[in-house]
């Protein structure tokens, strides 16, 4: 990594052998394989909507029946938004958190070939959250559009770039399967979305800070951390690392970060809500500033996590599989 790279130097050289380790992902998961979601993809095109859900809704209770070490992580994810739950309720709180993320799938799938009608019934939102989006880019500092693994963020492309006729880019992990790596880069150049893949350059920084410098829309996932690239902050009451470099990059391009959370009200069916706009404070000193707009975010999360915890798509200890974190209470 070029050592003049902003990402490179989110954070300090690692302290030991687990630190700056990248949590287990979801990408590197079996169910993700590139097999799977190229059958899930031919599927969805073929079969009604209703065969879809059932069929999701079918393989969602296998794995979460066979797939016990899987389970059992979602379980304990679902255990620090709700601690006094019995183990039968969280259990069945981790069976919905496997089927909202099947039909998650398949509304996404199909909304990229709904017609410009079909899609006027799918997305809820308000007019000034649009507004915002306008006030904001006519400042000419680009935005940051922030969220986590939660609810439907695949879809926030086909809305922004559809519905509210924004050009977005996104920066996304490269997939662990190549096929399924091709099939969402393919998706992606369907929707005219424009991609910016982690590590696969070393001006992966200057290609985000260009974007926002053209006033563009950069949207990043901030709930997972990349190796160093890295900010401590308190999530549902306990510590662990989201990315830094949003906040980072909002430091120094003054672009403000806007929290956008997309949540599902019924089949194909979903709500969209912009959340308090975060400006990364030029007062503080950088690693104090960046740390702040970091917290507001992972408030704004857990607040919506602890809404609707089946939509937060954790599929790992989310505490104890990531290093050095602390699962413990504040």
């Amino acid at each position: 990594m070029n050592a003049s790279d902003p990402i490179a130097d989110a954070a300090p050289p690692a302290a030991s052998d687990r630190r700056g380790e990248t949590p287990r992902a979801w990408t590197r998961h079996g169910l993700n394989s590139g097999l799977i979601f190229s059958a899930t993809v031919r599927g969805v095109r073929v079969f009604p909507r209703t065969l879809s859900y059932a069929l999701g809704d079918a393989g969602s209770w296998l794995a979460w029946r066979l797939m016990t070490e899987t389970r059992n992580a979602v379980v304990e994810n679902r255990r620090a938004i709700s601690p006094r739950e019995t183990e039968a309720g969280l259990r069945r709180g981790a069976l919905a958190t496997f089927r909202s993320y099947a039909r998650d799938v398949v509304d996404f799938l199909r909304a990229l070939r709904a017609t410009d009608e079909e899609l006027r019934g799918v997305f809820d939102f308000t007019r000034a959250d649009v507004q915002l989006f306008t006030d904001l880019l006519a400042k000419g500092r680009g935005i940051i559009l922030v969220s986590g693994h939660y609810g439907n963020w695949e879809v926030g492309s086909v809305f922004m770039r559809r519905t509210v006729g924004l050009g977005v880019t996104i920066m996304e992990m490269t997939e662990a399967s190549p096929e399924g790596n091709r099939i969402r880069r393919d998706i992606r150049d369907h929707l005219g979305v424009d991609t910016i893949e982690v590590r696969k350059s070393l001006d992966t920084a200057l290609q985000i800070r260009r974007r926002l410098a053209d006033n563009r829309i950069v949207a990043m996932l901030m709930d997972r951390h990349i190796e160093r690239d890295r900010v401590e902050v308190r999530l549902l009451g306990r510590r662990t690392w989201f990315l830094k470099t949003p906040a980072l990059m909002g430091f120094l391009s003054g672009a403000p970060l806007v929290p956008c959370f997309i949540e599902r009200t019924g089949p194909a069916r979903f709500t969209v809500r912009a959340g308090e706009p975060i400006v990364v404070s030029a007062d503080r000193s950088r690693e104090d500033a960046i740390q702040q707009a970091a917290q507001r975010f992972a408030d704004q999360l857990g607040a919506r996590i602890r809404t609707h915890p089946e939509y937060w798509y954790h599929f790992y200890r989310y505490w104890k599989d990531a290093p050095d974190t602390d699962d413990r209470p504040a």
